[in-house]
């Protein structure tokens, strides 16, 4: 309840200093005026958005920007809802979903022309229709490892199937080492669910890619015993020790601090992470199978979505197809992020060995969605999300198993208006 009284709080507050997408004036000298709502986390400071939004508009002088940002980057689908509820829908939108918004008819949807450059045009569809641009690959998680750990434990090579994966828990846990560090407290309950991620792409998505469709149609649910099953594996790793549950009282920023600090040996995490300058040696790898196949859970998306309703259409449209087709901006972006750019003949700078050996990783593996991650036809109904996290963080806790995990997340399902 403190958590949305603090959101409400927050959109009332920018109504009184920030336009928004259906208050949008017409700036003076014939200028155009939009909101851009944006999200904050280590790499991508408030310096970054506002050198990437003036490049923009160097270009295009006849829009001005007013930029609003979420609380936290994990929050702002929620925060995005709050702004539409309050007659405060900002005109441009950077990397929120477009699931329960383009249903109601608030999103621009983008044309073929408009998406041509685009190496994956047809991402995440809506009833056909694509929302968000397509401009950027994120493997969502990968496993980065402190290579001295892993050193110290008597661990010559990442682990190439589960059963290697569990051993090398074994060998450092009985040396004193934390296995894997995770995240989940405060407003970013999200970092808790990265390992579940990582499972359900390995063991469920691998098998069955068009399992969240069959779960929309009501002909698959989550208490299948292919889901309970890799839900249950989340469930052993956190009773056998190996996920440190002080996380669940860090937040996102802090998390990655603990493993920079040495605080655990492997860190699931988006390919972002490859961003870092680490004082020790990393490495990474792909969750591993039963089998040793190489599966890469991943999504290509993140760009802009545009209010439909915007006073100022044209120019909304404008910026954010420059904001992601600019390649000032991918090259700090990738640099910054260590984003995989999905728009054509774009190469990335020279970058350092961690994103390439995570870029080898991606284009090594079979790719499947990435659990949470979707936004399309086959994403989690809205607010479901939110839930997993929610539940993530129990199963961490060892309050709850597999089963009963996947029941709860059925349930919340329902309440969602799912089959």
């Amino acid at each position: 309840m403190k958590k949305v009284i603090a959101l409400a709080a927050a959109a009332l507050a920018l109504a009184a200093c920030a336009p928004a997408g259906s208050d949008t004036k017409q700036a003076t000298g014939g200028k155009k005026e939009i909101s851009f709502l944006v999200f904050e986390t280590p790499n991508l400071t408030p310096q970054y958005w506002d050198a990437a939004i003036k490049r923009v508009t160097a270009k295009h002088p006849d829009i001005v920007v007013k930029k609003l940002v979420a609380p936290s980057a994990g929050d702002r689908d929620a925060y995005a809802k709050q702004l539409l509820a309050s007659g405060q829908f900002p005109d441009v939108l950077q990397a929120v979903s477009p699931s329960g918004f383009a249903e109601h008819g608030n999103l621009y949807a983008w044309s073929d022309e408009e998406l041509k450059n685009y190496d994956y045009p047809r991402s995440n569809p809506l009833g056909g229709k694509i929302y968000q641009l397509p401009y950027n690959s994120q493997p969502t998680p990968l496993v980065y490892y402190n290579k001295k750990l892993f050193a110290d434990a008597g661990i010559g090579a990442p682990p190439r199937t589960y059963a290697e994966l569990l051993a090398d828990c074994a060998r450092l846990k009985a040396k004193g080492i934390n296995p894997f560090v995770v995240g989940g407290g405060g407003k970013d309950a999200f970092a808790a669910g990265y390992i579940w991620i990582a499972l359900v792409g390995a063991d469920v998505y691998s098998k069955e890619p068009d399992f969240l469709v069959k779960r929309r149609a009501g002909t698959a649910k989550f208490s299948d015993p292919l889901f309970v099953k890799a839900t249950q594996k989340f469930a052993d790793l956190a009773k056998a020790g190996y996920i440190d549950r002080a996380g669940l009282s860090r937040d996102y920023p802090s998390t990655e601090k603990a493993f920079l600090n040495g605080k655990g040996a492997m860190y699931p995490m988006g390919s972002w992470f490859a961003a870092t300058k680490p004082s020790f040696d990393v490495g990474v790898f792909a969750w591993p199978t039963d089998d040793g196949t190489v599966v890469v859970p991943s999504y290509t998306g993140g760009g802009p979505i545009v209010n439909a309703h915007s006073k100022n259409l044209a120019a909304a449209r404008t910026f954010a197809l420059e904001f992601n087709q600019n390649r000032d901006n991918n090259d700090v972006l990738v640099k910054s992020d260590a984003a995989i750019i999905a728009i054509k003949g774009y190469r990335p700078p020279p970058m350092g060995p961690l994103y390439n050996a995570t870029l080898g990783v991606f284009k090594s593996a079979k790719i499947v969605n990435a659990f949470t991650v979707e936004t399309g036809d086959d994403s989690l109904l809205p607010g479901v999300g939110d839930k997993v996290f929610a539940i993530a963080q129990e199963i961490i806790a060892g309050r709850t198993g597999g089963a009963a995990a996947a029941k709860a997340l059925d349930q919340e399902w329902v309440k969602a208006g799912g089959r």
